[in-house]
């Protein structure tokens, strides 16, 4: 695929802006931040931008490599640079007047090729359009980024009337690829799709739980994990949102939407109160919700204090959400006189019915509502998948006999084209067009193509011969009709327990004998979240010393012997968690391509251990193999004896757990493809596996060096007993023992090693309280 953006300008460096050119970087796309010059130091407030992105959480910056991409300007003396980029996005603040006054002083130096668009969350693309010259109306479109852009993946694209017809099509494939996004194109409409939708349900939330009197935190408990949406569920997610910037979302739907649906984008008088206050949610550390040193408080909108937020939802209708069909849940919301299950009910029938009054209005299909949700707002299942899960026509049947009774938020009638689907608007792998009024095929842009597993709707199935070759309990081989073969494991969080291990080493023999290459790839956004801790644990505790020479022992036999050195190559393809024996397993792979946003790490010191599986000793080899052998080394030991994890792709290249010839890829679900590719590559190449090799350790004298560190450490009480011991370990392996600097060791020598000071510290008591601590809680324990 050809990509002719290779070089983009951001007009504004505020929070939005800067970390929209950010993600750009991240992709490794030079990217120039523009704003207002100031005397003192020309660009100075890009230049403060740009300081700033290091200390935003969740990071920005996928790497230190990523600012190496970003330049600064301001729109006095550096307009002339823009005749070099291929895309200019408009990023400042959500004022009509500013923004075309900015576009009218940038327009004269707009390459004529170029993609223009607006970052905005919903003022009128067209308006913006119309004011623009003519020679740039046509490239001109609305381009909405997701906060925060790096992790959010739901980018909308809005056309006007005279965008040209390739724009959409290019900039959609440009942004799947090569910034890893989810695109949407959506109409030109306030707040377009997923704000409108979603802040419309926010707001629907709000209504109820006051109607309801249901607490602020209860209404969190509900509104959750517990109905498939993101953790910070309603009135936390305004808070992280920021309480005004909420606010003004709902404000251009007061100010510019006569739906029928106004009565719910009224801002409460309590809202009003916080705002004005200056407590705006997470980034004036108070808002609904208060974090203080006796726990998290709520704010009482009677006194306007901060209470305990201590009050738990119904347990009844908890155990109603715990159902597995959604029939059952709605139907059980819809009969229950609880008025928690009331307050649920309400909200779903209002969602229901103001995404069938304006479907055709902000979009003409419900997949794209649905995906909106989704990719906007972490919803698991969107709000028409949702609806006909739940019965399509029994619930059409009960919004209508809470419009006629007056129970709903508007009183609108629902369409015409609700009862003509009778079953619903998905099925077959189609879905319903409201132009068309029928079903339709989905029917996609090639660059979805390079996703062998794309993301799938109610009834929609991927299109992907699935031909297995091996399975047992803990993984699957199968291969899509070629002769890459692709091990997936089948276990929770992808870990690895002995059903894993052999069946890495089964299929690997299968693999050898029948594919040219072999793929190690999950279906789940996660590579494996390392060893399974309770298998393993309860077999140590068990059996103590057997049992780690058995499970070390099978680990170094099929990670550290059979992956590393298998007849043909193997390639890692990673996205997500990759820790512990997952990470053990990728290093030992021939090559690895990493999605972006991989989490990658050898963590085993957090629960009183050492990388058993050949981790340990293949950072001392790849430490070995480097320009300055000791700078290399120490940094590994570092990241092993704190357990460090790589925040993204790029970092654990600078880390060492990624090589530089490794891939990294910005979109996830084009991992599998191109690790296939790459794997066939190797094969096509001649493959041939590596020679145990011999390398050259510090001894004693690196062990000395490391411990003289460890001693001040914990003289200083800045470690424990046994963060000493384990930290110990490590030296000794990674150092190769007790053997003279400079000496030459072999792998199986240090791999050894590695055994006996795992076998250390596994049998101790105090790593038996680490890991049970850790399964118990999800949390390391310093003892």
């Amino acid at each position: 695929m050809s990509n002719r953006i290779s070089k983009v300008a951001i007009l504004g460096s505020g929070v939005m802006g800067s970390q929209i050119g950010a993600h750009f970087a991240n992709a490794g796309i030079p990217v120039i931040l523009f704003d207002l010059k100031v005397p003192e130091n020309p660009n100075g407030i890009a230049e403060k931008s740009v300081a700033n992105l290091a200390k935003l959480n969740p990071n920005p910056v996928a790497s230190s490599r990523s600012f190496q991409y970003i330049s600064v300007a301001n729109y006095d003396d550096s307009l002339e640079e823009l005749r070099s980029c291929d895309l200019v996005i408009e990023a400042i603040a959500e004022r009509m007047d500013w923004k075309l006054d900015l576009f009218h002083k940038v327009a004269a130096y707009i390459n004529p090729t170029a993609i223009l668009a607006t970052n905005t969350s919903g003022l009128s693309v067209t308006e913006i359009a119309n004011s623009l010259p003519e020679n740039l109306r046509s490239n001109f479109c609305g381009i909405h980024f997701f906060n925060p852009p790096r992790y959010m993946p739901l980018v909308e694209l809005i056309p006007h009337a005279g965008t040209a017809s390739h724009v959409l099509p290019e900039l959609e494939t440009f942004l799947v690829t090569y910034l890893g996004k989810s695109v949407i194109e959506a109409k030109d409409t306030p707040n377009f799709i997923a704000n409108r939708v979603g802040v419309f349900s926010m707001m629907a939330v709000v209504h109820y739980a006051e109607k309801y009197k249901i607490p602020f935190e209860v209404v969190d408990q509900l509104t959750g994990k517990n109905l498939g949406r993101a953790k910070s569920a309603t009135f936390r997610t305004a808070d992280v949102v920021g309480l005004d910037t909420f606010v003004h979302v709902v404000e251009t739907m007061t100010n510019k939407c006569q739906d029928g649906f106004e009565h719910s984008y009224v801002i409460p008088e309590w809202l009003e109160k916080l705002i004005k206050a200056g407590s705006l949610g997470q980034k004036t550390k108070a808002g609904i919700f208060r974090k203080d040193k006796d726990g998290i408080k709520v704010i009482d909108t009677i006194s306007g204090q901060y209470i305990p937020a201590d009050k738990k939802a119904n347990p009844d209708v908890l155990a109603i959400l715990q159902q597995k069909s959604w029939a059952d849940k709605m139907a059980a919301l819809h009969n229950s006189s609880h008025p928690e299950a009331q307050f649920l009910w309400s909200t779903f029938r209002d969602l229901f019915h103001y995404c069938a009054c304006l479907l055709g209005e902000i979009a003409d299909t419900p997949r794209d509502i649905d995906l909106a949700l989704r990719w906007g707002f972490g919803w698991k299942e969107g709000p028409f998948e949702i609806w006909q899960q739940s019965g399509w026509q029994q619930v059409s049947n009960w919004i209508n006999d809470g419009i006629k009774s007056g129970e709903t938020i508007a009183n609108r009638e629902l369409p015409a084209w609700v009862n003509n689907q009778k079953d619903g608007v998905y099925a077959d792998g189609k879905h319903y067009n409201f132009v068309k009024q029928s079903l339709v095929n989905l029917e996609l842009l090639p660059v979805y193509k390079r996703q062998i597993f794309p993301e799938l709707l109610l009834n929609e199935k991927v299109d992907v011969k699935k031909e297995v070759l091996y399975e047992n309990d803990g993984v699957v081989l199968w291969h899509t009709g070629d002769d890459i073969g692709i091990l997936s494991f089948k276990t929770k969080m992808c870990t690895i327990g002995m059903s894993v291990l052999s069946g890495i080493d089964e299929a690997l023999a299968i693999a050898e004998d029948k594919c040219q290459a072999m793929v190690i790839w999950q279906e789940k956004d996660i590579f494996s979240a390392g060893a399974n801790l309770e298998e393993f644990g309860f077999a140590i505790m068990m059996n103590g010393v057997e049992a780690v020479d058995e499970i070390i022992g099978k680990g170094h036999q099929i990670i550290a012997n059979k992956i590393r050195y298998s007849r043909i190559p193997v390639v890692a393809a990673v996205k997500g968690y990759t820790f512990g024996g997952g990470c053990e397993i990728m290093l030992h792979c021939d090559a690895v391509v990493a999605a972006l946003e991989s989490y990658i790490g050898l963590v085993e010191a957090g629960v009183g251990l050492l990388p058993g599986w050949g981790g340990t000793t293949e950072m001392a080899l790849r430490a070995s193999q480097a320009s300055d052998p000791w700078q290399d080394l120490t940094k590994r030991y570092q990241n092993l004896a704190l357990a460090k994890v790589a925040t993204s792709a790029r970092e654990a290249q600078e880390m060492g757990f990624l090589r530089e010839f490794d891939t990294i890829v910005m979109n996830s679900r084009e991992v599998l493809l191109i690790a296939k590719e790459r794997a066939k590559y190797m094969a096509l190449a001649g493959y041939l596996p590596p020679i145990k090799g011999k390398f050259s350790v510090f001894g004693e004298q690196g062990m000395a060096t490391i411990n003289a560190l460890l001693v001040n450490m914990y003289a200083g009480k800045q470690i424990s007993d046994h963060d000493y011991l384990i930290a110990r370990n490590i030296a000794e392996v990674m150092c190769g023992g007790k053997v003279d600097k400079g000496s030459i060791v072999s792998e199986d020598w240090v791999l050894n090693l590695e055994k006996a000071r795992f076998a250390e510290l596994a049998i101790s008591d105090k790593t038996a309280a680490r890991i049970q601590h850790m399964l118990e809680t999800g949390k390391p324990l310093r003892n």
